[in-house]
């Protein structure tokens, strides 16, 4: 049985837990009366390619005859393919407005990865990309135990007794834009994959923003 079918129709319903306070805030998804156009995101994205061309999203038809690759189309372009009225597509459009460093390197490596490997092989370094691309989680901590204490499982102590710190000395960012379509009807078994960073005590009395800009340059360092 399928656990997850993505919801057909535009509705801001989908987007009220907490789970999207962070877009909400930033760009207002929650005030949206219909699907963003690819032009509407430009007022939001700046990022370039490795090779120094414009990021851009564009309609996915535009692409019916394209035999190149997703990734070497941006790549070689700058252009996104992007569905419309589709919300992996729209969740992957917020993530590259939020983190375009990040999206960058890790477009960047795709193609590395492609030279070397091939595109019908897919290496674990692709492998573990596009797994966190799709399903990544960033938990931003001021301290190292909570790597620990999650990593064990230990549930009851990081959820329930150390409710009061989530805010305070952890954080979590969404990366993976298939958790955020998942989450417009989230399920039980949806997960995503952590990746810890550490931050400095007061990142979390920072700009929302500003917050989402150091992670990004985090991100870019580490991966």
């Amino acid at each position: 049985m399928k656990r997850f079918t993505a919801p057909e129709q535009w509705s801001t319903q989908y987007l009220t837990t907490g789970a999207f306070a962070d877009l909400a805030t930033l760009f207002n998804i929650d005030k949206l009366s219909d699907w963003p156009s690819c032009h509407w995101f430009s007022q939001y994205l700046n990022a370039q390619t490795s090779q120094g061309t414009a990021i851009s999203f564009v309609e996915d038809e535009k692409f019916s005859d394209e035999t190149r690759y997703y990734e070497q189309i941006i790549f070689e372009t700058g252009q996104v393919p992007t569905r419309q009225q589709n919300w992996h597509d729209l969740f992957g459009g917020f993530i590259w407005c939020l983190f375009p460093k990040t999206k960058v390197l890790i477009n960047h490596q795709h193609i590395e990865e492609i030279k070397l490997h091939g595109l019908k092989e897919r290496s674990k370094h692709r492998n573990a990309l596009t797994l966190f691309d799709e399903c990544g989680v960033v938990l931003a901590i001021t301290e190292q135990s909570w790597q620990q204490l999650l990593r064990d499982h230990q549930w009851q102590e990081a959820f329930v007794e150390q409710r009061q710190q989530w805010g305070k000395s952890i954080r979590p960012y969404m990366f993976g834009h298939a958790n955020y379509e998942m989450l417009t009807q989230p399920y039980i078994g949806l997960t995503g994959k952590a990746l810890f960073v550490v931050v400095p005590d007061d990142i979390f009395c920072k700009d929302l923003s500003e917050q989402y800009a150091y992670l990004d340059q985090r991100l870019y360092e580490m991966i």
